[in-house]
């Protein structure tokens, strides 16, 4: 299950990786890749790194009946596609949280601190639109007491600088191996 898991995560990447990312100056494995190098380089442990690369697998993921499109921007939702796809694949409940909340930082952010807004591009704003917009008081203080709270406002900010141009960064394989790793420990 390991290697076919591991060979469709390739496929994905090979397929779309050379795809533009949605508004932004870098193809969708270049973000991927610069993503988790900024976690690699953080010091974060293997199960972050993972998920910095494969935070957007959902945008990756064969259209199926009923998904819906952030015109031009993108699957709604693709956080949790990414994270549902992950978890049926073994990935730990841990890189499957922290892919399903980095949306949810985004939005944490805007609410808590007005002038994170204003460092948004263009298209992180409009995604922001389909993705429900700033959070509610209420919302901001139950996202607090996430216990990977501190994990994924991190993801959130290495996502948002992964887009930058001509970075000089591992390949696809060596993240590639970084997952087979972590699914090799998940089943010993």
């Amino acid at each position: 299950m390991q290697a076919q898991t591991i060979s469709e995560l390739e496929s994905l990447f090979d397929q779309q990786g050379n795809d533009p990312y949605f508004g932004e100056p870098v193809s969708q494995l270049e973000h991927a890749l610069q993503c988790a190098g900024l976690a690699e380089r953080a010091g974060a442990d293997n199960d972050t790194v993972v998920a910095a690369f494969l935070h957007d697998i959902g945008h990756l993921l064969p259209e199926e009946a009923g998904m819906e499109f952030m015109d031009g921007y993108g699957t709604v939702d693709h956080e949790r596609l990414g994270a549902d796809y992950l978890r049926k694949r073994g990935f730990s409940e841990k890189v499957a949280l922290l892919i399903e909340n980095h949306v949810n930082a985004k939005r944490y952010l805007v609410a808590k601190y007005p002038e994170y807004d204003a460092r948004l591009s263009d298209a992180s704003r409009k995604t922001l639109e389909f993705q429900g917009g700033p959070m509610s008081a209420e919302e901001l203080i139950t996202f607090e007491s996430h216990p990977y709270f501190n994990e994924i406002l991190a993801l959130r900010r290495w996502d948002e600088e992964a887009k930058e141009t001509d970075m000089d960064l591992p390949d696809q394989a060596h993240y590639l191996a970084r997952c087979q790793t972590h699914l090799h420990e998940r089943l010993q």
